[in-house]
């Protein structure tokens, strides 16, 4: 058995009637190159046979009594596969907007957590003559808890399903499955003890990293003197963060991945994910413009990153740092806003190394977490005080080969991540086969026209690729001076002087 990290419980507990806590999907096949549609049947009998290479799929949580602990990953010996499936017909009429609206409702059901955290409603009849859909075509639309994944590691269980062959391959038998008997709840309790006499030596490791990577920080924006990374409740209000109800709204807009690409080639030393945070700030601003109520303060993003590249590799679960990143929505050129959130995110990497999402929650446990989120709905202090930030804001990079299901090639994927109180609207951006969508998860009572957004997305696009084209060489001069503040230099002094805190902290623990 496997026991869920903080930061998975977290989700588990944050979880309430009116914000469930799971990933969504939404996928669009074509079938014209296969020789009949492809039925659900079929469907049910291929990931059947390709259970075995998600072992999440077939386990269930295992709680502890007395909630002395976080619950564990366990196998499920009563798994059926059809109660994690639905079959919905469209009649032949089913366009993209008829396909979200029922995503939509499908995504705003929660998880039962008696079974495995997952679902796919499989969606035919749709209209062929839609662009989007073409002949034979069908959908996926896939609900995976957050307890289980994050975005990044969502998209990888997708890949593990999915094929690059465009040829169908004969639909294998399952293979053989085994599943081990869940614990007693008598050997649960003696893990939850042992544990928690463990707890002190790891909470004062995590501790010493935090310390270290905190010191870290507020040496270098000493040496650098660039500006301090966002602190906590320094967030404007700002229509966005307002109480939430349980209904939900899909929207999108796809882009060819190479115009953002071209930005980010003019505007010289930034990233492709400053230009879709630029992109996202544009938005952001020509909205609430049209409702009088743009904040003098930036707005403020909290971006999720991934640190696998840093942590043990895991099939499962939430490997990710969340870093609160300052949008320079008060600069009015749209092209050196992108600049300026590069700086912002440049600065602020040091203190994402502190507040990791695996060890804030580490030290805070999760129980405390959920408390502390339900006392802030409940008093409403959203509305009294301001938030900790205005929007999450996710760039996730996908393939950029064709995948296919069965000879169904994947057209388009369409990405929701969940909503909580005070945030009543999500940013996904996730790149597939040379193009990118902006996918927008809203929750229709904060975001009355939330129509708009998709059509405003445009606009900033275009407003941002005409900005970045009048930028004088003077402008990329400045920019790149400022960009480069003697990195070398810094990086070997705050070595040093990490070092030096660090040992600190071990004497201190040893004494």
């Amino acid at each position: 058995m496997q026991q869920l990290s903080e930061l998975d419980a977290a989700f588990l507990y944050l979880e309430t009637d009116t914000a469930p806590m799971h990933i969504g999907a939404i996928y669009l096949f074509d079938g014209q190159e296969r020789d009949k549609p492809f039925a659900y049947s079929a469907f049910v009998a291929y990931l059947r046979s390709r259970l075995h290479v998600v072992p999440l799929f077939r386990q269930r949580l295992k709680s502890i009594p007395l909630r002395l602990g976080r619950p564990y990953w366990v196998d499920d010996t009563e798994f059926s596969i059809e109660r994690h499936l639905a079959y919905v017909s469209l009649g032949g009429n089913g366009n993209r907007d008829s396909l979200m609206s029922l995503a939509s409702r499908v995504l705003e059901q929660p998880l039962k957590r008696d079974r495995p955290l997952w679902h796919i409603t499989f969606v035919d009849g749709l209209n062929e003559s839609d662009p989007e859909i073409g002949p034979r075509g069908f959908a996926l639309i896939v609900r995976l808890h957050h307890a289980a994944i994050d975005a990044f590691s969502g998209e990888e269980i997708m890949a593990k399903l999915l094929e690059y062959s465009p040829t169908a391959r004969p639909i294998p038998a399952p293979i053989p499955w085994n599943p081990q008997q869940p614990p007693s709840d008598e050997r649960v309790m003696i893990q939850a003890g042992a544990n928690l006499a463990r707890r002190p030596f790891r909470v004062a490791t995590l501790a010493a990293n935090a310390a270290g990577a905190t010191a870290r920080g507020l040496i270098q924006r000493r040496i650098q003197s660039l500006p301090l990374p966002v602190p906590l409740f320094s967030a404007p209000k700002s229509p966005f963060n307002q109480p939430i109800s349980s209904e939900r709204q899909i929207l999108a807009r796809t882009f060819e991945l190479s115009r953002l690409k071209a930005i980010k080639a003019t505007l010289g030393d930034v990233t492709l994910n400053d230009v879709v945070l630029g992109v996202c700030a544009e938005l952001l601003i020509r909205y609430l413009k049209k409702q009088n109520a743009v904040p003098k303060q930036p707005l403020v993003a909290m971006t999720p990153v991934s640190v696998r590249s840093r942590s043990l590799r895991r099939a499962t679960g939430n490997q990710m740092s969340a870093m609160l990143l300052g949008l320079a929505t008060d600069e009015p050129n749209p092209a050196r806003r992108i600049w300026n959130i590069h700086w912002n995110a440049v600065a602020s990497e040091p203190y994402q190394e502190a507040i990791a999402a695996d060890r804030l929650t580490e030290l805070v446990p999760s129980t405390m977490l959920a408390l502390s989120a339900r006392l802030y709905t409940e008093l409403q202090l959203s509305q009294r005080y301001q938030p900790v930030f205005n929007i999450p804001i996710t760039n996730v990079p996908g393939p950029q080969v064709p995948m296919f299901l069965q000879g169904a090639r994947m057209t388009r994927q369409y990405n929701t991540a969940p909503l909580f109180d005070s945030m009543g609207m999500v940013i996904v951006a996730v790149s597939y086969q040379g193009e990118i969508t902006f996918n927008f998860t809203v929750c229709p009572s904060v975001m009355p026209y939330a129509k708009e957004l998709p059509q405003l997305l445009e606009e900033s696009l275009e407003a941002i690729e005409k900005a970045a084209e009048r930028l004088s060489p003077d402008d990329l001069e400045q920019a790149a001076y400022r960009a480069d503040p003697g990195e070398e230099w810094t990086e070997q002094a705050l070595g040093m002087l990490e070092d030096v805190v660090k040992g600190a902290v071990s004497k201190f623990r040893k004494s």
